[in-house]
């Protein structure tokens, strides 16, 4: 059949309109927020969360404590990947550069070290003088560090973790040039020269140099309202993610402090959130109103996403 001027003009009408149309569309999927897991699929206790390096996300206690869920890039809902062995409870989950999953078991007082393909985690760092651990970000040299919150007496620590030349692993408080509150969110930077920590009671996020063994340098870089933030992440940009624990949003910090952004999320008590995707923007929230994980585009990799040996 013989396609008239009339026709191809009218397709190239429809074409514009199509063009004009979806940008907007496009442009709105930045900082817009959806959930991605089904409502209940996870406890009160919901955290981590971790993304691998083949897309799928793992969040603490899935169904009841003391479990681990995995969600799958394209499912619908999640699946139980391990149970902890007994009394143990997640609270945090990270991965190294080989694939080792990490998990803060703030129960026992342990450190799990899960490697890539098993499904049974054996324990890393082990400390009685720990109250928690609470969260945990891994160095790109494997060391880590950890949150150690004493809720009660409202203030707090940070471990530093790292296996020695020997083979064993030592684990120390670091020494820092302030008391610290209810220590909680821990992220580095993407050079790994500065801790990022927030502190639950005062609603602190502080900055910290990092040393073998030491903390220096503390920098008070901003204040929220007491008992309003939660985790935190780092982007490639040196940006600072904090989950705004009450008040339902992901602020967008610069390294200074500065608020370039609030994220609005449909839940209200977002714990803690992960980088991942194929291109490592897409950011993972895990909500405690509701037990889900809701899910939105940023416009930067996270730091844990390049640990992973992406193209970033």
């Amino acid at each position: 059949m013989a396609i008239t001027s009339r026709a191809i003009s009218w397709c190239l009408c429809c074409e514009l309109l199509l063009a004009i149309s979806a940008a907007p569309a496009r442009e709105l999927e930045l900082f817009q927020s959806s959930q991605a897991t089904p409502t209940g699929e996870y406890t009160f206790g919901i955290e981590g969360p971790a993304v691998d390096r083949d897309g799928n996300l793992f969040v603490v206690n899935i169904g009841k404590p003391g479990t681990i869920g995995q969600f799958a890039p394209g499912a619908r809902r999640s699946e139980k990947f391990i149970d902890l062995p007994e009394g143990s409870v997640g609270n945090a989950l990270r991965f190294d550069r080989e694939g080792t999953m990490f998990i803060a078991d703030y129960k026992r007082h342990n450190i799990f070290a899960l490697g890539k393909d098993s499904r049974e985690p054996q324990v890393w760092f082990h400390s009685d003088q720990m109250s928690q651990p609470n969260d945990i970000t891994v160095s790109s040299n494997g060391t880590i560090y950890a949150s150690d919150p004493n809720w009660k007496g409202r203030s707090g620590r940070i471990w530093r973790v790292a296996q020695a030349a020997d083979g064993t692993v030592q684990g120390e408080v670091m020494a820092a040039p302030r008391a610290m509150g209810t220590t909680n969110g821990i992220d580095l930077s993407p050079d790994g020269k500065r801790l990022y920590v927030s502190e639950s009671n005062s609603g602190q996020i502080w900055s910290y140099a990092v040393g073998v063994g030491e903390l220096t340098d503390a920098k008070l870089i901003r204040t929220f309202e007491p008992d309003t933030v939660d985790g935190l992440r780092t982007d490639v940009a040196g940006r600072i993610y904090v989950a705004r624990i009450l008040r339902g949003v992901i602020a967008i910090m610069q390294p200074s402090g500065a608020l370039e952004r609030e994220v609005t999320l449909s839940g209200k008590e977002p714990t803690n959130l992960a980088f991942g995707g194929s291109d490592g923007k897409t950011v993972f929230v895990t909500q405690r109103q509701g037990g889900f994980v809701e899910t939105f585009r940023t416009d930067r990799e996270g730091r844990e996403h390049c640990l992973q040996g992406s193209r970033c």
